[in-house]
Formats: C-alpha cells, structure tokens, sequence
C-alpha cells in the first residue's frame, strides 16, 4: 500500500457509505445541515415536541388485560361454557392449539374512577385515584404469539433479532440532554414469588444504529454500575488521564481507517468515566423528602418496581431521553387468581406515584409514560382443574399512557363482547411507535435509515398510522 494512503478496511468503508448516504438522506428531508449539527441527527422538527422524554413500563410476560382494564360481562355469564368456535375457528394460539376451549370469565370485579368513569380492577385502585390523568387503549394488538418475538416486535417494530429498539431509534435522533449520563437507560425488577418470564439484553440493543445508541442496563440492587469505584491507588485524575491516552490512540486508528465503532468506544469510555461521578449521585436520595419517599412506598436501592420508578424520575430530571423499567413475572398460564394480585400490587402504587410525582414536579406534560406488556391473554381458560390461568394473545391487549400531550381520562377502542379479539377502533404496535414519535416530534414515515439497500424504520413496511383520537 502507498505510504500515505489512508487504510480503510473494505467493510468499514462499505458499512460507512451506507451509513452515511442514509444519515445524509435524512438529514436532509428533515432539514438539517452540518453547520447546525446536534447530539442527535434530527435537529429541525416537523412537528411540536410535546414529549421531551419516554418512560416504558413494560410488563414482561403478558399481563390479562380481562382482569385489569377490559370487563367483560357476557364472558362472567359464559365461565365454564364452551368458547363460540365462530370466534376461534381457524385462528392461531399458543399452548391451547388443538385442546377443547372453555371460557373463562374475570376473576376480578371491576369498578368506575375518574370524571369520565374509566373501568379499572379493583386490584389497581392507586391506579383508578389517577384515571384523569391515563388514557387506556383496549383495541391493541400484535404479530407475535410466544414471548421473544413479541417482545422484540414491541420493543423494534421486528419480530426478528438486530434491529434497533426504540429507545436507540429515539436517542439516534433526538441524542439525550444528559451529559454525564446515558440517554437510553433499562432497569429490571423482579415479582416475588415464582420463576420469572427471561428477557434479553437484545431488546434494548441498536441494532444497525452506532452502538452508543444501545440501552444501558443499570442493576436495581447493589452498585448500579459494575466497577463504579476505582481500585485502591488509583486516583479520579490518573483515572482520567488513562481515558484521555486511550481515547487519543482509539482516535488515531478512527481516522485510519475511519470506523464509526472506534467512534463509538471513544464515546463510551468517556461516558463510563463521568458515570463514575453522577451515577453515586443518582442513586443518592438523601435529598427527597419523606412524603417523596411515602407516595412511591419503596425503601431506595431495594431492587424494587417502585425503587425503579424513583429512579426513573430521576433520570428523567437529569435529561436521560429514554428510561424503560421491566417488572417480570406476569406470564400467568396457571396460578392467574393467586398470582396476578401480588403482580399488580407490586407496581399499582408505583404508577400512581411516577405519574403524581411528575405532575407535582410540571414534568408530567412533556414525559410521555406508556404502560404495557408484550401481547395479551386469551378469554379461554389454561388448565383443567386447580390454579388455571389464561394463554398467551396477540388479537387483544390493553396498556395504557399519560403525559406528553395523550388525553387522559379516557379509554379507546373496543374488543368483542368476550374479549377474544379487538373490534372497534383497532391499533397496532405499528400505530403506538407512530404515535410516541409523533410526541416527541418525529414523523414516523420520514425518519428512516439506510440497511441492506432499503430504508428502515422503526414503523416498519407495513401500514401504520398515528391514533390521532388519543391526542389532546
């Protein structure tokens, strides 16, 4: 090779011009140029910013949306009767495909909150004392019937592995407003009780975004971050000029061969070494006050759904862009009348802090909390005799989301009067991740990226709308 020449491997060249004709496509249909660049690659908005920040709290496992959010009084008139084949004939399911299918009516009462009278279950009466304030969507649905796929399909808008999550499209887009923190940031809690549904760090991965747009996963319990603290004889400022000496050489070999990964391990060192300094300072909680503490009824630093919410706040003060909280243990084939109590008491109290806490704080209007699990559960009962529960379902589910511009006090669409699959006004996952961009003023369809020749997006190929109804 000819002294000089600058050495750029084949691959990276190849995944560069890729790239970068991509970012240069969508920098220019939104606007932007390099004279006015930002964090993120969208600094011209098409629409008004009424989110500023997401919290995704994600159920994972599959909460029954029939004991939570959607009565169904002629599925109580129909427990222990056969399910209607005109409602499942030729239908997929999951471990119910080929069994006798019997209904199974709710397990729980329901009871009106709200101006409005939204219908909640009694097992989220925290929840019903803040119904002004959420907007819940009975009319979900989704592609996927078995937990992986559906998480990944929530989480990318894929049901197949690589591709970016939201909270990686979003701050690849709007960057973060943390410096010293991540912008996309992941928590895990655990139900007490059984052994819970797994879920995988590929769900907050980037996919084919630069991997510093990947969720960063901080521990509930213990020290959030391993190796926080520095060993004995190392200083803060050797500590810092060993990032300083590294990050020059990883800069060096940037330019060579002109690499956006060596960009991104620049970036993460760097990051890894201000964590060291605000992180201590996050997860002190010294500074909230007592009735703080009361209304999320957590001891801090427990590794608990609530001791997640406080946290979440947190981070949303400090400027993290994308804070998405797991609570495990909702996959609830039996043990559904014992199990699902202990589930929603875990986290009603929680919700019902995270969204007062927020509105005390005048930060409710521009974060945007979406509610939700993977897919739903079937009206048909799991189980012959003893703790029976439901099976998994993709053609009905309920969530909810407040803040940011959604309408509170409402419900949306509508499913069968058994709750089998939704009918009236119906949405898609394609719909939701639509919709959240919108919010944070992002159009869904022009917000795309080149991979393998086409352009990607988050809302995929398929038709997908914003649910306008649900906009104040």
């Amino acid at each position: 090779m000819l002294p000089g020449l600058q050495q750029i491997q084949r691959r990276a060249f190849i995944g560069n011009t890729s790239r970068g004709l991509g970012a240069v496509a969508l920098a220019s249909l939104l606007g932007r140029t390099a004279a006015d660049a930002t964090p993120g690659v969208l600094s011209k908005l098409p629409f008004p910013q009424k989110a500023k920040r997401v919290i995704w709290l994600t159920m994972a496992g599959g909460p029954s949306q029939l004991e939570l959010y959607d009565y169904k009084p002629k599925l109580a008139e129909m427990d222990g009767l056969g399910m209607p084949e005109s409602f499942t004939k030729g239908q997929q399911l999951a471990q119910l495909q080929g069994q006798k299918l019997i209904c199974q009516g709710p397990q729980f009462k329901f009871a009106k909150h709200g101006k409005n009278g939204t219908e909640l279950s009694e097992l989220l009466p925290h929840l019903g004392s803040v119904a002004d304030d959420i907007c819940v969507i009975r009319s979900m649905t989704t592609d996927a019937i078995n937990h992986d796929p559906a998480h990944m399909f929530m989480n990318t808008g894929s049901q197949i592995a690589g591709r970016p999550s939201m909270g990686s499209w979003v701050t690849y887009g709007l960057g973060s407003e943390a410096e010293d923190l991540p912008g996309f940031v992941v928590l895990v809690s655990t139900g007490k009780g059984r052994s819970p549904q797994p879920i995988a760090a590929r769900q907050w991965s980037s996919g084919f975004l630069p991997s510093k747009h990947q969720g960063v996963q901080l521990r509930s319990k213990g020290d959030p971050v391993l190796y926080l603290n520095n060993p004995p004889g190392v200083s803060r400022d050797t500590q810092g000029s060993d990032v300083e000496a590294i990050n020059a050489l990883n800069q060096i070999r940037a330019t060579a061969v002109s690499d956006t990964e060596i960009s991104t391990r620049i970036a993460q060192y760097e990051m890894a070494f201000k964590m060291q300094a605000s992180v201590p300072g996050l997860m002190d909680v010294t500074g909230e006050s007592a009735k703080t503490l009361a209304l999320y009824g957590c001891q801090p630093g427990d590794g608990t759904f609530a001791s997640n919410c406080l946290l979440a706040r947190r981070l949303a003060e400090r400027g993290s862009r994308f804070i998405q909280l797991y609570h495990r243990d909702w996959d609830h084939h039996s043990l559904l009348r014992e199990e699902l109590p202990l589930r929603a008491k875990e986290v009603d109290r929680a919700c019902m802090a995270l969204i007062t806490d927020l509105k005390q704080r005048g930060m409710l209007e521009d974060t945007l909390i979406v509610w939700s699990g993977e897919f739903g559960r079937t009206p048909m009962k799991q189980g012959d005799k003893g703790p029976i529960g439901r099976d998994h379902h993709n053609k009905a589910m309920s969530m909810w989301l407040a803040g940011a511009g959604i309408r509170g006090g409402m419900t949306h669409g509508a499913t069968d009067e058994l709750g089998y699959a939704a009918m009236d006004k119906i949405c898609t996952v394609h719909d939701l991740h639509a919709t959240m961009l919108q919010q944070l003023g992002i159009r869904h369809d022009a917000f795309t990226v080149k991979f393998q020749g086409l352009d990607a997006k988050l809302t995929g190929v398929e038709p997908s709308k914003v649910i306008k109804e649900i906009l104040a």
